[in-house]
């Protein structure tokens, strides 16, 4: 356990407090006009999934858990949780729907992520910023509609809805934001 000053934690990262183990969902800076600047975190419990919000000033320590990020391989899921392989040990983890949250549409088969263990347990992931899927459904390409701007929608190939250009249509691969889901451009394939 080490001690940082709060305006430095992230997302991701793991602290310690009160004895209990949490990782933080959302981490923000805030700098009041009058009076001090705090550090707003958004955790979540690693034991039972319980989510808390916490405040700290931007200058008070708090105890930062070591935990061992490394990249791992998605496999499959199914009704014991989410399956990912170290590549260099081969060694298998399975992932809790809690650790894995409103990520799972985005996993792709063979997709590397990192993941973060504490002693052994998956308590969080990072997906690879951009991500390929398949445009199953949308409305059809209107003509001359060229110059407009409006974005219509379309649901992909993982059941995400998102809004796309009105010249992309079903059947086409996109790339998207695994964020939120926003679309980047067509895939280059």
């Amino acid at each position: 356990m080490v001690k940082v000053i709060a305006s430095s934690l992230r997302k991701g990262n793991v602290v310690d407090k009160d004895g209990k183990l949490y990782v933080i969902l959302f981490a923000e800076n805030i700098h009041p006009g009058k009076g001090t600047p705090v550090t707003q975190l958004d955790m979540r419990r690693i034991g039972d999934g319980v989510k808390v919000s916490e405040r700290y000033r931007t200058t008070e320590m708090v105890e930062r858990a070591y935990v061992e990020e490394r990249e791992h391989t998605f496999l499959y899921s199914d009704g014991e949780g989410f399956h990912f392989m170290n590549p260099e040990s081969y060694d298998q983890v399975v992932a809790s729907e809690a650790v894995v949250g409103d990520m799972a549409p985005y996993l792709q088969e063979g997709m590397a992520v990192q993941l973060a263990q504490f002693n052994g347990v998956p308590i969080s992931l990072v997906l690879p910023q951009r991500a390929v899927f398949e445009v199953v459904e949308t409305e059809p390409v209107t003509k001359g509609q060229t110059a407009s701007s409006s974005y219509k929608p379309a649901v992909l190939s993982n059941g995400v809805r998102t809004a796309v250009p009105p010249h992309i249509s079903a059947g086409t691969r996109i790339v998207v934001m695994t964020a939120d889901g926003s679309y980047v451009e067509r895939a280059k394939d």
